[in-house]
């Protein structure tokens, strides 16, 4: 079965045999081996200076790594605005509300652009006494794939001293992320995405600045403890080994590829044939192609098919695609180009929906 959800993804079989790996305890020197190059090529996928940043691990899902972010690096008197057009940006306000820190919403439909012009003006309008500290953004809007303009984000919030937390998990290790910027404080990432590991770690690569001051909101998801106990060669928890064992291996995969640049030209290939080949049935983008990420875009529903029809009719086949969510269920299904797939796979995919469609 192929996947083409957002994560997981179909897995090689080097990082499949990964998995099978000894057994091994997580108090003994052969495991902060591994954590320790796990933290190591996480930094090296954009080159990051690790005297300035740090790859903190986290025994969890993406959202796990979002949430820890959220909670642990806006002070106690800080203040977030979160910039949504999706489902991902709602969670950051959700996460938010739960640990009751002082937020303001922009919001955006779910099919458009982030509102940018607002997000400028609400920084610009905020009361001396309640100016925003911090700015969130989710990278790659998943619920759409629309890829939102980060570097923007980023220019406005140094225009204005105010540090970004971006929501990367399914953008790293593919697209385009400037850990030059000096707004970027961290981003929030996971394995089983453009990394092709498995689910089980997610991980969070902060500024060392940003990290010497986290609130420590959260227990198990306090990033600050996590930062300073993996920098020591320890762990406060049980950490999902086998996932750090596939992640690992995954990495030195995708570094033996050729990195980042390389996965991106891969994925941006089998996403233009995707495109390209389903345009020639009739079924169009909901997103334009420049403005979507490689990783994942949506399409239309034909006229007159439901999405359960689709997904049954190409299960049977040996693929699994994705549904639209909320509201947009009705209207669009999703097809990602992430994990062990070829341009043949795409090929059959295709065939597949025409057969659906007669």
């Amino acid at each position: 079965m192929l996947l083409l959800n957002p994560g997981p993804v179909s897995l090689t079989e080097r990082v499949r045999r990964s998995l099978l790996q000894p057994d091994l305890c997580h108090r003994e020197s052969e495991f902060f081996d591994l954590q320790d190059e796990a933290r190591e090529r996480l930094l090296a996928t954009y080159a990051i200076d690790p005297a300035e940043w740090s790859a903190v691990l986290i025994t969890g899902s993406g959202t796990a790594a979002v949430e820890s972010m959220v909670a642990s690096l806006v002070p106690d008197a800080g203040r977030l605005l979160t910039v949504e057009n999706g489902v991902y940006g709602e969670r950051i306000a959700q996460i938010c509300e739960r640990y009751r820190i002082a937020h303001e919403r922009v919001r955006s439909a779910w099919t458009g652009a982030l509102d940018l012009e607002t997000v400028a003006a609400r920084l610009d309008s905020a009361p001396p006494g309640a100016r925003f500290t911090h700015v969130a953004a989710v990278h790659h809007e998943t619920t759409t794939g629309r890829l939102n303009d980060l570097p923007r984000i980023g220019e406005l919030c140094r225009e204005r001293g105010v540090s970004l937390l971006a929501d990367g998990v399914s953008s790293f290790g593919a697209e385009a992320i400037d850990f030059g910027d000096a707004s970027l404080s961290a981003v929030a990432a996971t394995a089983n995405k453009c990394l092709h590991g498995v689910p089980g770690v997610s991980f969070v690569i902060a500024r060392r600045s940003a990290l010497a001051q986290a609130a420590s909101r959260a227990y198990y998801l306090d990033l600050g403890r996590l930062a300073r106990l993996q920098d020591a060669r320890d762990t406060p928890f049980t950490p999902a080994v086998q996932a750090y064992y596939a992640l690992v291996e995954a990495l030195r995969e995708f570094a033996d590829e050729g990195g980042r640049s390389a996965r991106h030209q891969r994925y941006a290939a089998l996403a233009e044939q995707a495109r390209a080949g389903l345009a020639a049935l009739g079924i169009g983008t909901v997103v334009p192609p420049e403005q979507s990420s490689v990783v994942l875009r949506s399409y239309r529903l034909p006229p007159g098919m439901a999405y359960a029809a689709l997904h049954d009719a190409l299960k049977a086949n040996g693929f699994v695609i994705y549904a639209g969510q909320g509201e947009l269920s009705r209207t669009l299904f999703r097809i990602s180009t992430m994990g062990h797939l070829t341009s043949a796979d795409i090929d059959r995919l295709l065939e597949c929906v025409a057969q659906a469609l007669r």
